[in-house]
């Protein structure tokens, strides 16, 4: 009989016990009834183990909470995938209940990770939103930015949602004119990044600098700069798809030139 697991979930926080342990055997420990305990999704199922996630809609203490973002970098990769899903599909199911396109009342598929309108025949699946984010170069620099929801002395790289009719490629030279002004050339894939706050893909890019000045937007990018790879302002911890794209600029330009260095002293 494989065993039972729970990840649970309050206003997209993990819910945990003393011990800080957020896969739990199940909800006893909370001392909750059963009606504080929305309908589970099993994410997970195999001879060994089943996995479900659930959301707690009851009151709780600030202490039986976890932000993901502060234990993104201590977990596995694996356990960092089972928490990314189980988010979004809590925040999907809470935000879809009823048919977009009659009103009625979804159900669940009786196959697919997928919610259903028997009315209309309609299948809802879980909603993805695909976000470009790019690190702009030019020689040994690189260009980034404050936004107005970071913290303070914070640059990151630049980063936006995929329009309607738009392929990634049109996006990336579409965000990067609208928010500093830049047009750019010679685009390279990095990686992505699955972003469950609440329902992202994050797609990396390089890009160099084509022409144009630096014009921020005001709206959403309050500062926008030119940085040498030897002296960076805070960035983003190496857990998020922007971080990893600024250190694998630094490593790549460190590199380049410890390689020259040794080629002159030969």
């Amino acid at each position: 009989m494989p065993q039972e697991y729970l990840i649970l979930i309050h206003k997209q926080l993990l819910v945990i016990d003393d011990n800080h342990n957020w896969l739990h055997p199940s909800a006893d420990f909370l001392g909750l009834p059963s009606t504080a305990i929305e309908k589970k999704l099993i994410l997970q199922k195999n001879g060994q183990r089943v996995i479900k996630v659930a959301e707690i809609s009851a009151r709780l203490h600030d202490s039986q909470l976890l932000n993901f973002r502060a234990i993104a970098g201590q977990v596995d990769a694996q356990e960092g995938i089972l928490i990314s899903r189980a988010l979004q599909l809590v925040t999907w199911q809470k935000q879809h209940r009823y048919c977009g396109q009659c009103g009625r009342l979804n159900s669940e598929h009786p196959h697919d990770q997928a919610l259903v309108c028997e009315p209309c025949h309609l299948t809802h699946y879980p909603k993805i939103s695909p976000c470009i984010m790019c690190l702009i170069t030019r020689g040994d620099s690189c260009l980034l930015a404050h936004h107005q929801r970071h913290p303070d002395g914070l640059y990151s790289t630049l980063a936006g949602f995929v329009e309607a009719g738009e392929n990634l490629e049109q996006t990336l030279h579409r965000e990067v004119f609208e928010e500093v002004g830049l047009t750019v050339k010679a685009l390279r894939y990095f990686s992505s990044q699955s972003w469950p706050f609440p329902h992202q893909l994050m797609v990396g890019y390089f890009a160099e600098y084509d022409r144009g000045e630096i014009q921020v937007d005001q709206c959403e990018i309050e500062d926008a700069r030119w940085f040498h790879y030897t002296n960076l302002p805070q960035i983003p911890v190496d857990t998020t798809l922007s971080g990893q794209l600024i250190r694998a600029f630094v490593e790549a330009r460190t590199t380049r030139t410890r390689q020259h260095n040794q080629r002159v002293h030969q």
